[in-house]
């Protein structure tokens, strides 16, 4: 490395946060393979401009390809590539953009890396978007997950599940209480006897339920107080420090370089990481000193939360039909708005399906 290292723009016990290009400011501040883990929600390949810059989603492959070929060189070999990252819309009509996916397949095929699994951020608070397809033409679902792609140079990053396992459910309290028969499921699975063995929790799915309804954190009221404006799409504490926990020791470096108001940073403190964040936009670092001014935080031991606190209902996908047979499908796939809403009929003067 030549020159001097940028000067943070605020600092920590356990790290900083730097305004500047990540592309310029981490190779001056890292070695090449010093790195455990990447941590980051990039700004969205989106059809709209945001305030936060966030790039086409038709070129947005080409522009990250440079952050992946730094990733690659940062990290060492065991370290781990985490991306949370949003889908678009096709604009003028209800079809996927590709770009996120794409993106997966360029950091795999050309950056070298491994993808260890993906994950899938589930908002159950989320509103039903997009508007035109989902509330009045009626022919889409809410949008509701970001993908969240782990990655590796390695095919065997360092990892441990049992660093987020999930309580059990009540029926497998139920089972656990009175016994199961081993046998081979239709499925080909072999269900054995230490299926009934009780490990304290459950192995948790890749779909992560964490619902986004931050509405007046300390972060938010010191925005308002100093007349900054919030970053507009920050990612809930819950989801850094998910792959944090899993990923990563206590003293190994994290780094985010795309880092907004530093959510990452704040949770790698609690959680007593070494961090680094980059960011462009100064606002949005001047309103990060909000989460680093507060004393007294234990080290990332959350509070205490009720059972019906730490579980969110995902519905069956047939809860509310009863049978009935159900008006026509649009013929020409919703192209065509109607310009007056159709209400549902009355179950009860349709036919029963038999």
């Amino acid at each position: 490395m030549t020159g001097r290292k940028p000067a943070p723009y605020l600092a920590s016990k356990l790290g900083a946060a730097y305004l500047g290009d990540s592309l310029g400011v981490l190779p001056a501040l890292l070695k090449p393979h010093s790195v455990d883990l990447i941590m980051t929600s990039p700004p969205f390949g989106l059809v709209r401009k945001k305030d936060y810059g966030n790039h086409d989603a038709d070129k947005y492959v080409d522009w990250f390809k440079a952050f992946g070929e730094l990733f690659r060189k940062l990290l060492k070999p065991q370290g781990s590539l985490v991306i949370d990252i949003g889908g678009a819309w096709i604009p003028g009509q209800p079809t996927r953009s590709l770009y996120h996916y794409e993106l997966l397949i360029m950091l795999c095929r050309e950056c070298g890396f491994h993808l260890a699994q993906d994950f899938f951020w589930w908002n159950p608070a989320k509103l039903p978007t997009p508007a035109e397809w989902v509330n009045i033409r009626r022919i889409r679902v809410k949008d509701a997950i970001n993908c969240v792609w782990w990655l590796s140079p390695t095919p065997w990053p360092k990892a441990s599940n049992r660093r987020v396992l999930a309580p059990y459910s009540d029926a497998m309290r139920g089972l656990l209480k009175n016994g199961y028969k081993a046998k081979l499921r239709p499925s080909g699975h072999d269900i054995s006897d230490k299926f009934s063995t009780n490990n304290g929790a459950a192995i948790p799915p890749n779909l992560i339920a964490i619902p986004h309804t931050e509405s007046n954190s300390y972060y938010l009221r010191y925005c308002k107080e100093h007349g900054l404006e919030p970053h507009p799409a920050r990612f809930p504490a819950e989801l850094p420090e998910y792959f944090i926990r899993m990923l990563t020791d206590p003293g190994d470096l994290v780094v985010d370089p795309f880092g907004g108001s530093c959510v990452t940073g704040e949770v790698s403190e609690r959680l007593e990481r070494r961090w680094i964040c980059s960011e462009l936009v100064e606002e949005y670092l001047k309103g990060a000193r909000a989460r680093f001014q507060r004393r007294g935080n234990t080290a990332g031991i959350p509070s205490k939360r009720t059972e019906h606190e730490s579980f969110y209902k995902a519905f069956h996908p047939g809860i509310n039909w009863n049978g009935t047979r159900e008006p026509k499908l649009p013929a020409d796939g919703g192209r065509k708005r109607n310009p007056k809403a159709v209400k549902p009929e009355n179950p009860a003067t349709l036919w029963t399906v038999a």
